[in-house]
Formats: structure tokens, sequence, C-alpha cells
């Protein structure tokens, strides 16, 4: 029988994942979005590129939130790109799980500039993209759960070097998960 893959890996109720969910709620909208976005382009694009060098969808997914936030592009042309041009890609590369979580978590990091929620995507297909792309799919449960458990923690590291002390607008999250 197949080992079945898993889209996403991580733990909601984990205390690590609570801990870069506090984190995250100290923070405004602007720091939460450009973190996401810088994070996916320098950990989880390459992952998909290396994979399908000429797909640029996921590339310009991100490309497209970024310049929504610096009021270049507008929402509805953002959310055309994220919808039907990223998570697309991600839909038809069922045989290749690390590059298909990778193109999900493009699309959820350039959500996040609609709705600051998809922010945990970056860490669950994140996490799902970088251990199959660096374990493989034959590593034991245990060993994912490390995995996850390890970017997490990167994670909350990355964005408290990005984080603003005392954020005066912190963003108000509803955690619908």
């Amino acid at each position: 029988m197949a080992k079945k893959i898993r889209k996403m890996l991580g733990d909601l109720n984990a205390p690590e994942t609570i801990a870069l969910m506090r984190l995250i709620d100290t923070q405004s909208r602007l720091t939460i979005c450009n973190w996401c976005i810088d994070y996916a382009q320098q950990h989880i694009l390459p992952v998909f590129e290396k994979n399908y060098p000429d797909d640029a969808r996921p590339r310009k997914a991100l490309k497209a939130a970024r310049g929504y936030l610096e009021g270049k592009v507008k929402f509805p042309d953002v959310k055309n790109i994220i919808l039907n041009e990223c998570h697309a890609a991600a839909r038809e590369l069922d045989g290749n799980p690390s590059a298909q979580a990778a193109a999900r978590t493009c699309g959820q990091a350039a959500a996040v500039v609609h709705t600051l929620s998809h922010c945990l995507g970056l860490y669950f297909y994140g996490a799902a993209a970088l251990a199959y792309d660096r374990l493989g799919l034959d590593a034991t449960e245990d060993e994912y759960r490390a995995f996850a458990v390890q970017m997490c923690t990167d994670l909350t590291e990355s964005l408290q070097t990005v984080s603003v002390k005392n954020e005066p607008n912190p963003a108000k999250i509803k955690w619908y998960c």
C-alpha cells in the first residue's frame, strides 16, 4: 500500500504554533504581509522553481501581492492571479508533492494581503513543501513532525527579526482554524 502524502504538515494546537500565532497577533497588517511574501520568495519559491523553472505562476502571485501592497496592482487582479494561476499550478502537480505544496504556499502567502489568517498557510503548506523537498517522500511521521516543529520555530524567528516592538497598530486577526 502506498504511503499517503499529506498536503500540510504541522499541528495547529502545538505550543510552537500557538506561540507563532501570538507573535503574529502583535504585528501590523503590513509587517505580516511583507514577512509572508518575503519568506515565501526566499525559502519556498526556490523549491517550486527547482522543479518547474519555466512556470512563473507562483512567482507572479507573490509579485502581484507585493504590487498590491505598494498600490500598483488592484485587488481583483491579485485575486485572479492567486486563484486562477498560482492555485491552478498546484492543482496540476499531484505527482510532485513538494512542488505542489510550494505552489500552495506561495498562493497562501500572496493571499495574506486579503485575509491575514492565510499566513498560517505559510507554515502548514510550507512545512510540507520543504519537508518533502529535503526529507523526501518516505520519511517517518516522526521525522515530518520534527521538521514541522523546526520550521515553525524558524518562522517565529524570522518574524521576530522584522517585528516592530510595541507595534501601535497590531492587526486584528480572526483565526478560523
